[in-house]
This record gives C-alpha cells, structure tokens and sequence, in this order.
C-alpha cells in the first residue's frame, strides 16, 4: 500500500548543487517545499575529519556499488559491467559535501559551441538557449550567498562580472609556486582558481576558510569550505518552509491522465512507501540519476519514460573526464613541495579555453595543479604497490611530486547515453543506470595536446621526470561531473527542456541539474548548476507559480529531518 502524504507546493528531488539551490529561493519566497536526498543527512563535526582509511578506502560518502551500482559499456554491441562510474556521494549536499571546491565560472563562447564551429562529424553540438549575460547575474548570486574567493582581473578572456569577488584569494602552497614558475618561463597566464571558500570573514558572517589538504574527497569538519548542505539547506531550513526527507528513494514521478506531473512515490527509510503530491516537481539527482528516474516513470501518455516525446531522455551526456601528468623533482636540489599540506589545489589556468584550430581540436578546458594525494594514497602512476620498492617511491617522490590536471570538454554525442539496464536491479529492485560512453576523437587530440602542454610547464619548473595520463580508446570514469542527458533546447523536437529547464511536454517538470547542458563547458560545472538553478527558481517563484489558482495554501512544513 502507498501511503498518501499532504501535499505541497513544491517538491525537490535530490539536494546538491541543482536542488540546494532551488530549496532556498523557493522556501524563502513562501513556497511550501519538501526535498528528498537518497543519502544520509551528514553533520560536519559528527560525520566528517580527515581520515583517509574511511574516506579514500571505505568510500563512506560515495555509493556503495553493491547497494546503488551502476553498469557501463563502450558502445551498444558491449555488455555492461558493473562499475562505480562518474560517482557522486550520497547525502544531502551532494557532490559539494566532498569537492575540492573549484567553482570557476564559465566563458561566454561555452553557451554557442554550435555557432562557433558547425556540425561536427561524430558529435552533437547544440547552443544553450539562453547566453552568457542572462546567467551573468545568477552567477554573481552564487559567488556572494555561497561563499567564493578568487583574484578580480586575473583571468584573460573572462566574461563580464558585475560584482567582484566577496573575498580574495589563498597564497599559492610551495607545489603551487612551480606551478607559477613553469607558467612565467614559458609565458601562461596562471591565477588562483575561485575556491567555494572565503579567505577572511565578511558580510556573511562565516569564519574564514582552515587551509588543509584533507579538501578533495573529504568532507569538511570545520565547515569553513562552503557546501550546499552548509549555506543553502540551512537557509531554506530557516524559512520553516522546508523540509528535508534523507535517507529516501524517490522511484517514480506520477503524472495524471494528460501528463502533468502530480508527486513522487518514494520509499521511507523503514521501507514503507509514500506518495508526495505537489504543484511542481524538481529533479536535481544528476545528469546519470534525473535522467534514470525520468526512464523509470513510464505512463500511458509517456510509455517510453516522462517527458521522453523527443526520445532525447538519456542522450547526449558528458563527463569531464580528468586526466594528469605527474611530474617528480629531485629531491637533492629542490626544496619539499609538501603536497599534504596547504590545500589540494593551488594554481590553475584557462589560457588554452579557446579554440586554436592549431591545436587539432576545437575548444578547451581548465588546467590546474594539485598535490598527488595523501600519504596513504599517492597517485604515482606505476608506483609499486608493496614492500620495500613501494616505500622506496615514497620516500623519494612523494614530498618532490605534484600533477598539473585538466578537465576535458568531451563532445556530446547521441550514442553517449544513460538508459536502462535489462539485468542489474538495486537495493530497491529498479533497473540500474547504464552508461554507454565513447570518446569522440576531438576528446582524443584535445586531452593529448594539452597532457603534453602539461609535461612543458612541468619540466620548465624543474621536474626531472614525467608521467602523462593520456586518454585512451575508452572512458575511465575518472570525474563527478555529468551533463547533457535531459538537453536544453528552444526546440521541443531536438530537446527535452526549455531555457527555464522546464520539459516541453510536462509544464510542472524541472530538471535543474546539469542534465540541460547542452554542452559540457570546460571548467568544473558546479558554480554554473548552481546559477542555472537559481535562475530557473526565480522563474517558478516569480513567473509560473506567482497567482497560480492552483498553488496550494498551506501551513508552513516543519523543519525536522
């Protein structure tokens, strides 16, 4: 039996860097709102700390495979294996409960990639439907309520900013220093990348940032570095319009006879299930998720998944695949680089973002320095796993190392796809997402040409030796970052969304992750999912929900959790 829950104004499905959002602007404009996380609802001082058995080797916030697994496969003759591909972590807050915190913004030529450079063979490029200048103001919002440092003028070829920085930047760790070195010699323009953390204590009351490399894959204990279940969930909490439900699996979003959605059915954490009936449904699981649960909720009127009548639900994704080249300095002339300490990532550059036919590719992406991980756990390519060989490579390398990585801005393509996999069922007994994920051979030549650019700045700061991460025939699912499976578009043929990230089919359907992308950017998305959410938010608060006569009149929902 399913039980039957009040209903709402407002329902979120998934509370990270899409849903944080949403929660706070909706719940502050009156709305009633309930939000549902599948993942535990952490507290920083109880749950988080720097160890790195629980949080590298125990992957306690990232899902379990065995309860939540996901298959991927190369092309659609391959079976599909059970990997932890493009993993997000479970909780409330999402992926910022355990990112690094780049939060760059993106460039106005990301928003027309189709314009820019035609039909590409192979891909499936698309403009965004809105620009640059309509994010503009969102994205400034973010940077302000959520809490970014970073260096006002740095970067060259920058969009517009109508507002500076709220704080500047940390001073670069001694691995960031060569990395500035490398960059002066050969004449790169290198900046602190903007960080989801403030450097001193401003107009928002927080305490400046504890400098610390337990930052990437960590959650934060201090709760200096800024995440959404630390700003934007609290905000919304404030309101006493918001609820949050963690812990629970949303399996299915109903829709009436002709299509509009009317709530989810989810299961509660004891195992009983329950409808939620609202005025507006948000999905903001991920591009992998929001695009699963919409396959999932099959109907009458959308037998092939909800708001599927383009048959694009799924198609199109991209992950930002993270490559590296390492480089290792001798230890008897260069003072320690003591990545462990400091912050992860310290020194980045966008100088590549721009197409340069030159390079044999179209577009670019970020590059950026970091440590190569914690002791336990050192990304040296090669390095031997055990015995007196593996504390030799420790012992000489790990304080004389550091990476220069880059986040590739891999094409979409339609044949890239998330859908349903026949076989493999979750903890829940649902059909499981299963990725079909190729390179394009842009993805190929683009992650070469700037590897190797990497090994220059490398060995122009004094790295004695090497070790590039190439791209290979296949996707190695090394990134969080996902995109493009439910398009936005102005065509409801060619896409699933319009520029409000509201389906074309279903009017009170919002997907606010970055499954709208319609292309995957170069920078890190997270500063941008956050911008788009807030800006399709505004426009359900102040446009579609505003004198709706049937938006529903309730008491405020009790903040409990």
């Amino acid at each position: 039996m399913v039980e039957k829950n009040d209903p709402v104004d407002v329902v979120i499905v998934g509370l990270g860097a899409g849903g944080g959002p949403a929660a706070k602007v909706l719940a502050e404009a009156g709305y009633s709102v309930v939000g549902f996380d599948k993942g535990p609802w952490l507290r920083p001082s109880e749950h988080y700390s720097g160890d790195e058995l629980k949080f590298q080797n125990r992957s306690y916030l990232w899902p379990d495979v065995d309860l939540m697994p996901r298959t991927v496969r190369s092309d659609e003759s391959s079976e599909g294996r059970i990997f932890n591909f493009s993993p997000v972590p479970s909780a409330v807050g999402g992926g910022t409960t355990h990112m690094a915190g780049w939060t760059p913004r993106p460039r106005p030529s990301d928003f027309i990639m189709r314009s820019l450079h035609g039909d590409i063979e192979g891909a499936s490029l698309a403009d965004w439907p809105y620009r640059y200048e309509h994010l503009e103001p969102y994205l400034t919002k973010v940077e302000w309520s959520y809490g970014i440092s970073g260096l006002n003028g740095a970067e060259i070829g920058a969009g517009f900013r109508s507002k500076p920085y709220p704080s500047g930047p940390l001073p670069p760790t001694k691995f960031g220093a060569k990395f500035y070195e490398g960059c002066r010699k050969l004449g790169i323009n290198a900046m602190p990348l903007p960080m989801s953390h403030l450097t001193e204590r401003n107009e928002l009351g927080r305490k400046a940032v504890n400098r610390t490399s337990f930052w990437n894959q960590y959650g934060d204990p201090t709760e200096t570095r800024s995440t959404v279940a630390t700003t934007y969930i609290p905000d919304a909490l404030a309101t006493g319009n918001f609820e949050v439900r963690a812990d629970t699996f949303v399996r299915e979003v109903k829709v009436d006879k002709n299509g509009r959605a009317t709530g989810v059915v989810y299961i509660a954490p004891d195992g009983s299930e329950h409808l939620q009936e609202a005025t507006v449904v948000i999905l903001a699981l991920g591009a992998i998720e929001s695009s699963r649960l919409m396959l999932l909720s099959k109907s009458p009127r959308f037998p092939e998944g909800l708001a599927n009548d383009s048959g694009l639900v799924g198609k199109n994704a991209t992950f930002h695949e993270y490559l590296f080249a390492v480089g290792l300095f001798d230890r008897e002339v260069t003072d320690p680089l003591n990545g462990f300490t400091g912050n992860y990532q310290s020194g980045g550059s966008m100088h590549f973002y721009e197409t340069d036919h030159d390079r044999g590719h179209i577009g670019g992406g970020i590059i950026a320095t970091t440590q190569i991980g914690q002791p336990i756990n050192p990304i040296l390519p090669g390095k031997p796993v055990w015995g007196e060989a593996a504390k030799d490579a420790d012992r000489d390398y790990f304080l004389h190392s550091m990476k220069i990585g880059m986040i590739l801005q891999d094409l979409p393509q339609e044949t890239n796809r998330v859908d349903l996999d026949p076989t493999v069922k979750d903890r829940w007994g649902m059909p499981v997402a299963r990725i079909t994920n190729k390179p394009h051979a842009n993805d190929t030549a683009m992650s070469k040409w700037q590897i190797d650019k990497n090994v220059e700045i490398l060995e122009a700061a004094g790295a004695v030796r090497t070790m590039p991460v190439y791209l290979g025939e296949e996707f190695t699912g090394n990134a969080c970052h996902q995109h493009g499976t439910v398009r936005m578009g102005n065509d409801p043929q060619k896409s699933v969304l319009n520029e409000w990230a509201q389906a074309h089919s279903v009017d009170n359907l919002f997907v606010l992750d970055g499954s709208g992308f319609a292309t995957a950017m170069g920078v890190n998305p997270t500063l941008t999912i956050m911008a788009h959410s807030w800006r399709a938010a505004d426009y359900i608060a102040n446009t579609y929900l505003k004198g709706r006569s049937e938006r529903l009149v309730l008491e405020p929902v009790s903040a409990g959790n």
